[in-house]
């Protein structure tokens, strides 16, 4: 890895081929106003200091756009570089003017073939919280906020009268909404694994889904977990960006983080669980095999031992010369081997 300090060359390390293009949405109590252009000159006129200024940016592809917003918006050159590193752990940071959310969004990632197994996509979002804009940088073209530009358009519960503070408690609520869903189908996924493994099923491919789910709940918890400290310095933050009168919005958007936490933590619980599970029940196949070859060798064990004796080179054998010595040698080969068997069965041994 480069050090990003000594170069001021800007670098999408994503690998999305998005265009880079802008929605620019300006609002107040009584109206909006919303824009969309490939250019930052093509909208900057548009942007508006009495109003709240919502600009949703798709594609990284063309770092020179992403330099001249974030230059109009004071916001400084390594902030610039983290929102395009892709791989940016999750974080939250204050600055003077305004606050930055690295966070990430899940989706499933679309299947070449039925056969494949459930694994997970994920594209970064960076929200920048200022005192009249809010600027949402996205790796790809996605309908994730369309939700909330059309709350918007209809003013639901007065959002359009509200600070900037209030549509960033929004933008994250859908975040964690978003952390919610998939969290909850893994947690569904190994309740459902959990139930085929206490049947003692023979489906080979058990551990397979739980090595595939796995990664996406590792996946999952790498980007979240660390909201559990970071989140926190935004209730607990004096920033001047953050209204009191928010503050009950941001709690609840906390409530649905621990939340997902609490899932994530029984997921982790479930994983470590079926593991052993999956492990115990292949060790009981495994003996169960054992028990079925051991029981097999024992009834032949005396046969054996008899056509031993009776392959021996001996010339003094009354036996072999008998008329129906081949007979009785079978007959009591079968006798002994019903008899092994019903003694095995009686002890419940088989």
């Amino acid at each position: 890895m480069k050090n990003n300090l000594l170069s001021e060359k800007l670098i999408y390390t994503g690998e999305s081929q998005t265009p880079t293009h802008l929605h620019l949405c300006t609002y107040n109590a009584n109206e909006m106003q919303e824009v969309s252009g490939a250019d930052f000159h093509e909208i900057s006129s548009s942007l508006n200091s009495e109003r709240i200024n919502w600009l949703q940016v798709h594609g990284m592809k063309n770092t020179e756009t992403v330099r001249e917003i974030c230059e109009h918006f004071e916001i400084n050159f390594l902030v610039l570089q983290d929102i395009l590193n892709a791989n940016h752990p999750t974080k939250i940071e204050e600055h003077d003017n305004y606050i930055v959310l690295i966070l990430k969004l899940f989706y499933p990632a679309p299947k070449k073939n039925e056969e494949d197994l459930d694994e997970l996509e994920q594209q970064q979002v960076c929200i920048i919280l200022g005192t009249n804009y809010v600027l949402t940088f996205l790796e790809k073209e996605t309908d994730f906020f369309d939700d909330v530009s059309t709350a918007l358009r209809n003013d639901v519960l007065k959002i359009r009268g509200r600070q900037s503070d209030y549509l960033l408690s929004v933008l994250l609520n859908s975040v964690i909404g978003n952390y919610t869903s998939m969290v909850s189908d893994i947690d569904d996924a190994l309740e459902d694994l959990e139930e085929e493994l206490l049947t003692i099923s023979d489906g080979n491919d058990i551990g397979v889904q739980i090595q595939s789910l796995r990664r996406q709940y590792m996946l999952m918890k790498k980007s979240i977990l660390p909201l559990k400290e970071q989140y926190i310095k935004l209730l607990r933050g004096e920033s001047t960006l953050m209204h009191k009168v928010n503050r009950a919005f941001f709690n609840d958007v906390n409530d649905h983080l621990q939340f997902v936490l609490q899932t994530i933590e029984i997921c982790r619980e479930t994983l470590s669980s079926l593991v052993d599970l999956y492990i115990s029940n292949n060790d009981l196949r495994m003996n169960d095999i054992m028990k079925r070859l051991t029981i097999v060798s024992t009834i032949f064990i005396p046969l054996t031992f008899l056509v031993g004796v009776w392959g021996m080179n001996f010339k003094v054998m009354p036996e072999l010369d008998w008329r129906y010595g081949y007979c009785f040698a079978w007959g009591l080969m079968a006798v002994i081997g019903i008899i092994v068997y019903a003694f095995f069965r009686k002890k419940r041994w088989y």
